[in-house]
């Protein structure tokens, strides 16, 4: 006979000790709820980190190859638009595209070129919770090439 019953080779616990399994539940989903969302809204966000930086390269290489007329910033502007179309994870939201700046400048004597592509990420929970209290993720990449 064990200690919780009176029946042989069943263990049934006290009566005060059912629900407090439950309770335990209950009590920690919320927490482990958040940490899931949290590691997947990161996730995306480094994700649509990589593409805006990729972006950006992008924009900058074409835009300092050398040609015959060369491109002008409409055009680069439109290039880093393309690759960022089908790339970013928006998750159906219905965000603006992402901002496209040109600067053109001299580093060292030498003409540059630099492509900036700002994006608010949307996220699946805490993005637009952070989104909704002011303080939305902004994302930025920057990529400065020199004229060939």
């Amino acid at each position: 006979m064990n200690r919780f019953s009176q029946t042989p080779g069943r263990a049934i616990p006290p009566k005060n000790q059912r629900g407090v399994a439950v309770v335990e539940f209950a009590l920690i989903l919320p927490i482990l709820l958040l940490l899931l969302v949290g590691t997947i809204d990161a996730s995306l966000a480094l994700y649509d980190k990589a593409v805006i930086t990729n972006a950006s390269r992008e924009g900058a290489r074409a835009g300092i190859v050398a040609r015959s007329p060369s491109l002008t910033d409409a055009q680069i502007q439109q290039i880093v638009q393309n690759y960022l179309q089908g790339a970013l994870v928006s998750l159906g939201s219905t965000s603006a595209l992402p901002a496209v700046q040109i600067q053109k400048g001299i580093w060292n004597g030498d003409p540059t070129l630099q492509v900036t592509v700002r994006y608010t990420f949307q996220g699946v929970g805490l993005g637009s919770l952070f989104d909704s209290l002011g303080k939305p993720w902004v994302l930025q990449s920057s990529t400065l090439m020199v004229y060939e």
